[in-house]
């Protein structure tokens, strides 16, 4: 409990003595002190730098609100009334709870800041304090955290596939998709996004972001397909230590790095039986629970979902949840294949060998009359995602792919224009074969070197009787 020699210090002090933090105006911050002097010297010192601040007198009041908001730090006197903040503390990280708490107090020793620590606080500071200290603290705390999150967001940046181009293209369709991104984006609404593999799934839900208030926050894309159902919880909601066997140390979940953001759920139609029910409840609580966690955490986060497969069909096949499916599908943005939007290609082709050129370090090859003509009439069964690949190849190579490219600079005859669609089709047809010996028969294996999804090349082969 403060006393009044525990007081907070208002004496005039530079302003440059105070670290600024430019996270600072977005944070929400709990306040927990049975001193009512302390508690309003620090609302009324953070309610104009900060987005919210909340107020609670003991441990009982505190655990009340934090199970309805998403605190991003908590400031926690240790001598309370009742409970200790340290024992609080200890609780909440027992639970599940991640997000920075720094612990002040009038009575000090070296074994209290030792157990602090043990415990999980992010900062200790002694009362009486100055307006600097605090904020300072507030400061670090807010930085780390936010570095903590980029850094983790990054990481998985760099791990995944090269995207597939700007949502750029001359088509009705394009136009029609950006429309509903500038319409829909600034809303807080859920979007599913449709479409075949490689249509440019994640680049829409990326423009998506970064057309809403939440631009400035993290945008994390996830691929439900490529996470082992056993783990997926785990990824997707955060686990304690020991919750599991390997569980050797807690791990917050991806809804915590996407905190204030966007969470992109690719693939959506591949998560199991169980873990649509559980992000069913998480869309209708905002709160998720970490595995081996006895408490929900509050979450703040936007879904994107997206997916490749017929979702209606699948609720009729009894195979994904019908109310999950109303609920992810309160919008849906659709994107049609690469070959239903022809006039699409040029301007993506020119995009991928300007990016991809600089990339590899090499100088772009010459996008001809007659190669732009041949690309246009290809049938892009891997859509953006193959067209991609093929002008990396080319920049590799030196040249374009001849199964794509055929006789580029050549003007078709007359007589051969009808036919050129039956030809595309036998050149397209002798490519995934090739790409289907090379892999040894493994369908798999072709179809990702093909830039395909596995259900396009089975299809295909089933309709070649190959």
């Amino acid at each position: 409990m403060a006393t009044t020699a525990d007081a907070p210090q208002e004496a005039p002090h530079a302003a440059s003595d105070i670290a600024f933090s430019p996270h600072l105006s977005g944070a929400s911050i709990l306040v927990v002190d049975d001193e009512p002097g302390m508690r309003n010297f620090l609302v009324r010192m953070l309610a104009s730098r900060c987005r919210h601040v909340a107020e609670a007198a003991d441990v009982a009041a505190a655990s009340k609100l934090l199970e309805a908001t998403p605190f991003d730090l908590i400031i926690l006197d240790n001598i309370m009334a009742g409970r200790t903040g340290l024992e609080w503390l200890e609780e909440l990280r027992g639970s599940g709870f991640h997000r920075d708490v720094i612990l002040i107090t009038a009575f000090a020793d070296l074994e209290t800041a030792i157990k602090a620590l043990r415990a999980g606080a992010a900062d200790f500071v002694l009362k009486p304090f100055r307006s600097n200290q605090i904020l300072n603290a507030i400061a670090r705390c807010l930085d780390r955290g936010r570095l903590m999150r980029e850094n983790f967001v990054l990481r998985r940046e760099l791990k995944a596939l090269p995207g597939v181009g700007a949502m750029v293209g001359a088509s009705n369709a394009t136009r029609s998709v950006r429309g509903m991104i500038e319409r829909v984006g600034p809303m807080p609404t859920t979007v599913l996004v449709t479409g075949e593999s490689g249509t440019g799934k994640e680049v829409t839900a990326r423009s998506l972001h970064d057309v809403s208030s939440r631009a400035g926050k993290p945008f994390v894309p996830v691929n439900c397909a490529a996470i082992a159902p056993e783990i997926i919880e785990s990824e997707l909601f955060g686990h304690l230590k020991g919750a599991f066997t390997g569980a050797a140390s807690s791990r917050e979940g991806l809804f915590f790095y996407a905190q204030g953001g966007t969470l992109f759920l690719d693939e959506v139609g591949e998560l199991p039986p169980a873990m649509q029910s559980k992000l069913l409840r998480v869309i209708e609580d905002k709160k998720v629970r970490p595995v081996g966690a006895e408490r929900e955490i509050p979450v703040d986060v936007r879904l994107i979902a997206a997916t490749n497969c017929d979702l209606a069909t699948a609720v009729a096949q009894g195979r994904f949840r019908q109310d999950l499916y109303y609920r992810l599908n309160v919008v849906n943005i659709h994107l049609a294949p690469l070959r239903a939007r022809a006039a699409d290609v040029e301007p993506l082709a020119h995009l991928f060998m300007a990016e991809l050129s600089a990339q590899l370090g090499v100088p772009p090859l010459d996008l001809t009359a007659g190669v732009l003509r041949a690309l246009t009439r290809y049938d892009w069964p891997g859509n953006v995602r193959e067209l991609r690949n093929v002008i990396e190849r080319s920049l590799i190579l030196g040249e374009f792919p001849s199964d794509v490219v055929p006789d580029a600079d050549e003007e078709p005859a007359a007589a051969d224009v009808d036919a050129l669609p039956q030809a595309l089709g036998a050149v397209e047809k002798a490519h995934m074969l090739k790409v289907l010996g090379e892999a040894g028969g493994n369908r798999a294996e072709a179809a990702r070197r093909l830039g395909v999804s596995r259900k396009t090349l089975d299809r295909k082969l089933k309709a070649w009787n190959a």
